[in-house]
């Protein structure tokens, strides 16, 4: 494609028909996976058997991790919503569901744990990929430069009929990050640093696209930290480039065949830039009642 794009826009052009032209455009994707948890599941479940679906696309890219409310602490957790008292049989609705339709990666007791940090350890995400969940926070799997993000459990049930969603292109923020790592600092308090200065609109369906030394040496645990924490600032995804670390991460984790670079065009063209110099900085809290709330732990520690 003769234009230079940004992560974002070269991650979605891998995965439409339609050129990828200019931010705000309306794309119909192919995804690469759908996820959806005990809570957010049974919603999409219902829908994608109210818009007559019979089928998945791919019994391998749907992906159910019963996450919040498993192992049930009662019979409330086990038979009923939480959040929603009118659909009964929580838990059991996704395990119907996954026998039904031979759900590849179905993650009941025993094998379950936090969705986020379950999936890129098991290899079931990798670099390069669109992927949609019902779950605000997946836009976790940015950091290893997959664009990933949380939808609507309507949404969920489209894709995991069809195999394809739609996305408006979102505009990036391009996030640099310089200067000496103090011993202390981690990927959090990055990011913390950044909601921040921007606030939690900031990046409101935008993309933030981190980089710069600090960023190169940071590991793919700190970045999947920071991509995991964009939704905080309102943004659309969180992403970083595919380099030698995220190849070692994806070979270490039953993904062997990342072996190309992926990162944004020279010259790509952002919404906003964003420099953050870290040397003398010192850890960071964030205070009631909101993320961007942030102050230096000298000042929270009594």
């Amino acid at each position: 494609f003769s234009m230079p794009q940004t992560l974002a826009q070269k991650i979605l052009q891998a995965h439409t028909d339609t050129p990828v032209e200019q931010d705000g455009q309306i794309v119909q994707c192919r995804v690469s996976a759908v996820l959806a948890n005990d809570i957010t599941g049974p919603l999409a479940i219902k829908s994608f058997h109210g818009m007559g679906a019979e089928r998945v696309f791919n019994r391998d890219r749907v992906i159910l991790v019963m996450d919040h409310f498993t192992p049930q602490k009662d019979i409330d957790s086990a038979n009923q919503v939480l959040i929603s008292r009118k659909f009964a049989k929580q838990s059991a609705r996704c395990r119907q569901f996954a026998s039904k339709y031979d759900i590849t990666h179905f993650y009941d007791v025993g094998k379950m744990g936090i969705e986020h940090a379950l999936l890129p350890e098991q290899g079931i995400v990798k670099a390069g990929q669109v992927i949609i969940g019902a779950d605000s926070h997946t836009c976790t799997y940015g950091g290893i430069g997959a664009f990933a993000t949380g939808m609507g459990s309507t949404d969920i049930a489209a894709g995991m009929a069809l195999g394809e969603t739609w996305l408006k292109v979102p505009p990036t923020i391009r996030v640099t990050i310089t200067g000496s790592m103090p011993k202390w600092l981690r990927g959090k308090d990055l990011m913390l640093m950044l909601i921040g200065a921007i606030g939690v609109d900031g990046a409101l369906y935008k993309a933030l696209e981190f980089a710069g030394p600090v960023v190169d040496n940071l590991s793919v645990e700190g970045r999947l930290c920071m991509a995991n924490m964009a939704i905080e600032a309102g943004a659309k995804v969180g992403l970083f480039a595919v380099d030698v670390k995220t190849r070692a991460f994806c070979a270490e984790h039953k993904r062997p065949g990342v072996t190309d670079d992926l990162a944004a065009d020279p010259g790509a063209l952002y919404e906003r830039e964003v420099d953050i110099n870290v040397t003398g900085k010192e850890p960071v809290v964030a205070c009631p009642h909101l993320p961007s709330n942030v102050r230096p732990v000298s000042e929270v520690r009594r």
